[in-house]
């Protein structure tokens, strides 16, 4: 018995040991800091950043985004959303849907430490500021509209950057149509309301134009019979084509079906200010108006001008490898970075390129591959022009009329993020197509 309670209490301390043990060591496990990775900072929701979103490895990198939206915007069919051609919705893809690993926060970048590797943010919904540590920044948060601090353009123009952009002309050119249905209205407010001016002649202005123009045959003419016909679309250029960018021929295809469609397009035409209800040339022209989109290029951020790096007329200069010039752990691509050297249209297709690049690159560098530098290869343009035409400026092919309106539309379908935002889009075409546009205002 002495031989059989020894054992027994020898077996049971054993046992309370290799528990106090087992205990330890997973209570030392359990508190073990996890495997680090480098933590990737993305700044901007664009094609750029949106692009190196999609294909950035996670398993890689500790990946985080930073933007004032917290979507991807479909960028080149931003018009037609203006006139209820396409939905708002249809065209934009949520990053936390669309990239669930990386971890999101809606914010606004106000500063960059590079020596701390510290960026300063701003949340966008509640003003609170916050600091983010990285390894690897990206900045890839684009550009603002280019007012050329003309006076007046900030306060009662609008431009078309965003789905709240497009909204708003959408809002203001039922507005005006409701306004001049007024019976009380004289006849001189009414041509005013009724006038739509379009500062810029370059695609985005075109397709703006374009657009209207549809809305107006299609629709308004329907909606609102006794006023229809005064109804008057202006476009401002301040260089003497139109389309500049685009092969010659095209741009003057462009011009004469703008004239058939009684758009008034006005070069070498500088807007010098604009008022509450008219714009000012520089030969003293006055042109009044009940809306005015403002499309005449792009400008730098508040936030490229404050960074502490070297910059070419407001954009970041980057090398091949898009990094920034003097750092190495510091990337920029899209309408806000210029490759030295190698200047680069500022387009969506560039931007993409440029992130699908970057993404790819930033992967063999975290297997420790070299990277190698950035090539962009031009697939052509694209615009709309109305009444079912568009044009193609491609290398190979130069195309107008309504078989390229045909290829625009299936260019763009394919481009598109998901097949969520193609299966929508291609409805919002038939719905606009069987019952019109919708003119509600609300």
């Amino acid at each position: 018995m002495r031989t059989y309670e020894l054992i027994r209490r020898e077996a049971t301390a054993l046992g309370t040991a290799i528990f106090l043990l087992h205990s330890s060591v997973t209570s030392r496990i359990r508190h073990m800091p996890p495997h680090t990775k480098p933590t990737l900072i993305v700044l901007g929701s664009g094609f750029g950043g949106f692009s190196l979103l999609k294909r950035i490895d996670t398993h890689l990198y500790n990946v985080i985004a930073v933007s004032s939206r917290n979507h991807f915007l479909f960028t080149p069919l931003l018009p037609s959303t203006t006139v209820g051609t396409i939905e708002f919705r249809s065209i934009i893809e949520p990053i936390r849907v669309a990239c669930p690993a990386a971890t999101f926060y809606q914010a606004e970048a106000l500063s960059v430490d590079p020596g701390q590797r510290v960026v300063e943010c701003e949340g966008s919904l509640d003003g609170k500021r916050f600091t983010l540590s990285y390894d690897l920044l990206v900045i890839a948060v684009g550009a603002l509209s280019n007012t050329f601090n003309i006076p007046g353009v900030e306060k009662y123009a609008l431009f078309l950057k965003e789905v709240a952009d497009a909204r708003s002309i959408r809002q203001r050119i039922i507005e005006c149509f409701e306004r001049a249905s007024n019976p009380a209205i004289s006849e001189e407010e009414l041509r005013r309301l009724l006038h739509f001016v379009v500062v810029g002649g370059g695609p985005t202005g075109v397709e703006f134009a374009a657009e209207l123009h549809d809305l107006l045959e299609d629709d308004l003419r329907k909606a609102y019979p006794r006023i229809a016909s005064d109804v008057r679309i202006t476009l401002l250029e301040a260089a003497e084509h139109i389309l500049n960018t685009f092969d010659k021929e095209l741009s003057a295809y462009t011009r004469k079906l703008f004239q058939r469609q009684r758009i008034d397009v006005r070069t070498g035409s500088f807007v010098v200010r604009v008022e509450e209800a008219k714009i000012i040339l520089q030969d003293g022209t006055e042109i009044p108006y009940g809306l005015v989109v403002w499309s005449t290029g792009i400008g730098p951020t508040k936030f490229i001008l404050s960074l502490p790096f070297a910059k070419d007329r407001g954009r970041l200069i980057v090398d091949p490898f898009l990094r920034v010039k003097g750092w190495t752990n510091v990337y920029a691509l899209g309408d806000c970075a210029v490759v030295e050297g190698n200047e680069l249209p500022a387009t969506s297709q560039v931007a993409q390129q440029q992130g699908m690049y970057l993404a790819k690159e930033l992967n063999r560098l975290g297997r420790g591959v070299s990277p190698r530098p950035f090539r962009h290869h031009h697939y052509g343009m694209l615009a709309y022009v109305g009444s079912g035409r568009a044009l193609a400026d491609l290398a190979k092919f130069k195309g107008k009329g309504f078989v390229t309106w045909i290829f625009w539309r299936s260019a763009y379908l394919t481009k598109l993020v998901s097949w969520k935002n193609k299966t929508l889009v291609v409805f919002d075409w038939v719905k606009a197509f069987v019952f019109g546009r919708d003119v509600s205002r609300f």
